[in-house]
């Protein structure tokens, strides 16, 4: 079976150094790997639309953001097919038929689901597009029979359910749709980066984000003022890690090499870490070796982007022809999944003459 990549984002703001560690660096790395026959990369404007209907401008401006920050990050339109779900209306009808494979109770069960509501104070008043969407990211997954799935481990139980519905239809029907496997992030605190105010996740609508569009002074100030332990309260108190946001970014940015060139006193990681648990390290010390490491990582992200934004034109030309190609691919799964489900009724020819034949002797 060919290895196909599907992987997205919701347009609502940019892009954040939570996405790049979580996905959008693995996201390169295998889409110049060699090992996928397509990768396709979708910005999820219809599902974006699920919690932010009174707001439509706010996802139609943030289209080119994603896709800026995208191509930026390395993702080759000549290698990935980057297109706009709600321009493949394929994927609805999807939606639609696999909506009849799926329960009330497993949805309210699904735990990403129930977190996402309860972070949107959705709790009196779910909108069901909202409700619904394990269901839309089953027909985006399955449209284009990816056996990959490139996600943060929040989004686990996102890859199970679709499972289930590939499952069930292959069982009640026939074996068309591909079950997909996630891909997780290989180093753990990738998984899940937490916002600069120690928070859980690092959140656009919490505000504790950095961008990938953060200017560098942006960025060091946001360094500067991130959370870390607060009982480390003098250079000398003994520090702790658990739950400490700089040495998590530490864990999912710093590499070897980056010692060498900004914190030669120390040989790796874990020696800095020992150095602080034991007290002796102030924060600061620490914070700006960390901004140093960032700023090394997003300084050639920034420069691809301005390069990028002086031909918005072409940027959206990228985009159209990828949603084309995604189209082309959507609309041959759909073609299938009818047929499977006996709703080709005019390109069933035996159907047809079944049915002439039954009348004709009447």
């Amino acid at each position: 079976m060919d290895k196909i990549i599907l992987t997205g984002d919701r347009p609502t703001g940019r892009l954040h150094v939570g996405h790049y560690v979580g996905s959008l660096r693995r996201r390169v790395e295998l889409q110049n790997s060699g090992e996928y026959k397509k990768t396709f990369i979708m910005i999820a404007d219809a599902q974006a639309l699920t919690d932010n209907i009174e707001n439509p401008e706010k996802v139609r401006q943030n289209i080119i953001e994603v896709a800026l920050d995208y191509m930026s990050c390395g993702l080759d339109p000549s290698k990935a097919t980057i297109f706009i779900q709600s321009q493949i209306s394929e994927l609805c009808e999807l939606t639609f038929y696999y909506m009849d494979l799926v329960t009330v109770a497993r949805l309210q069960r699904n735990p990403t689901v129930k977190s996402e509501i309860q972070m949107r104070n959705f709790e009196a008043s779910i909108p069901v597009g909202f409700f619904t969407y394990p269901i839309s990211q089953a027909s985006d997954i399955t449209a284009f029979k990816a056996t990959t799935v490139p996600v943060g481990g929040d989004q686990l139980p996102m890859i199970e359910q679709t499972r289930e519905i590939v499952h069930k239809f292959n069982t009640v029907y026939s074996p068309v749709l591909v079950e997909p496997k996630a891909l997780l992030p290989e180093n753990e605190a990738c998984q899940r980066l937490p916002g600069i105010d120690g928070k859980a996740k690092m959140s656009k609508s919490l505000g504790n984000c950095i961008y990938l569009s953060d200017s560098a002074d942006d960025v060091r100030t946001k360094i500067m003022s991130m959370y870390t332990d607060p009982e480390h309260l003098l250079v000398s108190d003994p520090g702790h890690l658990e739950g400490n946001t700089v040495f998590t970014y530490l864990d999912a940015f710093c590499r070897p090499e980056h010692f060498e060139r900004y914190l030669p006193d120390y040989a790796d990681l874990d020696e800095l870490k020992a150095h602080y648990t034991r007290g002796g390290l102030g924060d600061v010390k620490v914070k700006k070796f960390l901004n140093n490491v960032m700023q090394e990582t997003l300084e050639p992200i920034r420069n691809r982007r301005k390069e990028l934004e002086k031909d918005i034109p072409a940027v959206y030309e990228i985009l159209k022809k990828g949603s084309d190609e995604a189209r082309t691919v959507a609309a041959q799964t759909l073609s299938e999944v009818k047929s499977a489900m006996r709703i080709n009724y005019f390109d069933d020819a035996e159907l047809i003459r079944m049915q002439s034949e039954k009348y004709e002797g009447q």
